[in-house]
């Protein structure tokens, strides 16, 4: 949602003003161009270098720059969104009465792009009425808040009026510009590593973590799908998802095969196990018996089932970890299986797939394309491949500038 986009980063005088670096860098990390924009106020908690070292261009302080002789206009017009972290009574105040008597708040009227208020007071500044009723009028135009967290302020008092954590910022940042592609459609994913019993203490896993099938949820309900997450990770539901938590393969399956038919797409990005014990053991197995030996017996692959079942207006997508050849076995399990679209791996690359933050990834299609997706966080990844669905959905290539892409 941030890559490429141009974000203006506006930091008024408030104590909080030091949280605006890591939202600063969260912001880089997504992608975003950072323009930052600093109040003189803002200056007395941080200092300048530190925001121009880590954002995309210079810190601007001033409305009288002979570098630029009319900033604000060049910042507002430039700007896909602006946020404003944190913000102040008096921001908010100026904001709403339409005053401009610097830099950041002349770019805030001289804008047209969406913007995002982080607001950070003491507890009697947060709930007195006039900043509550300058707030309700931003809202009416348009402003998008997001509200402080209660917590420990500055000068020892708890309460309402802590700048939201700087992940929750930046996650309302990508929100406001998620382009609402996959409004309206039922969204059903899968995640993580199944978990088969040999005893009462004791399984048979996988090294995956969820993180990409959880970030495939959070992505798709950014981008107006209402989804359902059937879960083996302990990893934190996304709020907005609805979440099924399952331990086995056989778990999976009676969580997924009776609700497919009632989405539109589903993601099949679990990581299943293709075998479990063929026995469990129904006490703890003693090591003093010496090492058992487990005889196994192969899981049913319900993904052929979803392939058979699926109405033609529904897309499946699969997933494939491989550490070898890897094209070839992405493809045939493609055909094999009857999906739309695999995700394929090689998770013996560095950086690459299970309990990584990042993953490369080849989606492949139907129709012979693959489209390789360069090593990003999961989060771009996801994007990636909700764009490919977007496309494929819409019946056309899901091939994205920048990819490589090329027919088998």
């Amino acid at each position: 949602m941030l890559a490429g986009r141009t974000v203006v980063l506006g930091v008024s005088g408030g104590i909080a003003a030091y949280k605006a670096v890591e939202v600063c860098r969260r912001l880089v990390d997504a992608g975003a161009h950072v323009a930052p924009v600093m109040t003189r106020g803002a200056t007395k908690f941080v200092g300048a270098t530190t925001f121009s070292a880590l954002a995309s261009e210079p810190v601007q302080t001033s409305l009288f720059d002979e570098r630029d002789p009319i900033p604000h206009t060049r910042l507002g017009q430039m700007a896909d969104l602006i946020v404003v972290c944190p913000a102040t009574a008096r921001l908010i105040g100026d904001y709403a009465a339409g005053i401009s008597h610097d830099l950041l708040t002349a770019t805030l009227l001289a804008t047209r792009a969406p913007v995002l208020l982080c607001p950070a007071m003491h507890t009697e500044m947060w709930e007195h009425p006039a900043v509550q009723e300058n707030l309700d009028t931003l809202r009416r135009r348009g402003v998008f808040i997001v509200p402080p967290a209660e917590g420990r302020l500055a000068g020892g008092d708890v309460g309402a009026g802590r700048l939201a954590d700087p992940v929750e910022i930046v996650a309302a940042a990508e929100a406001i510009l998620a382009p609402g592609d996959l409004a309206g459609l039922r969204v059903l994913i899968t995640a993580g590593g199944t978990r088969e019993a040999i005893d009462p203490v004791r399984v048979i896993t996988n090294r995956s973590s969820g993180k990409q099938g959880h970030a495939l949820a959070e992505r798709a309900l950014m981008r107006g799908a209402k989804v359902t997450l059937v879960t083996a990770s302990d990893l934190p539901i996304p709020v907005g998802v609805d979440a099924i938590e399952v331990v086995s393969a056989a778990d999976m399956q009676d969580a997924v095969l009776p609700r497919s038919l009632d989405h539109d797409v589903v993601i099949m990005a679990a990581a299943i196990a293709d075998f479990r014990p063929a026995a469990v053991a129904p006490r703890k197995l003693k090591k003093a018996d010496g090492p058992p030996v487990l005889l196994l017996e192969e899981t049913h692959d319900f993904l052929v089932d979803l392939g058979s079942m699926k109405p033609a207006s529904q897309t499946l997508v699969g997933f494939a970890a491989e550490t070898d050849d890897l094209r070839r076995s992405a493809r045939m399990k493609l055909e094999r299986k009857g999906l739309d679209l695999i995700v394929a791996n090689d998770v013996s690359a560095p950086g690459v797939g299970f309990e990584h933050d990042t993953n490369q990834v080849v989606i492949m299609d139907a129709s012979g394309i693959d489209h390789d997706v360069p090593l990003g966080d999961k989060r771009v990844i996801a994007d990636a491949i909700l764009d490919a669905i977007v496309a494929w959905r819409a019946g056309t290539s899901a091939r994205n500038p920048g990819t490589d892409a090329r027919t088998e």
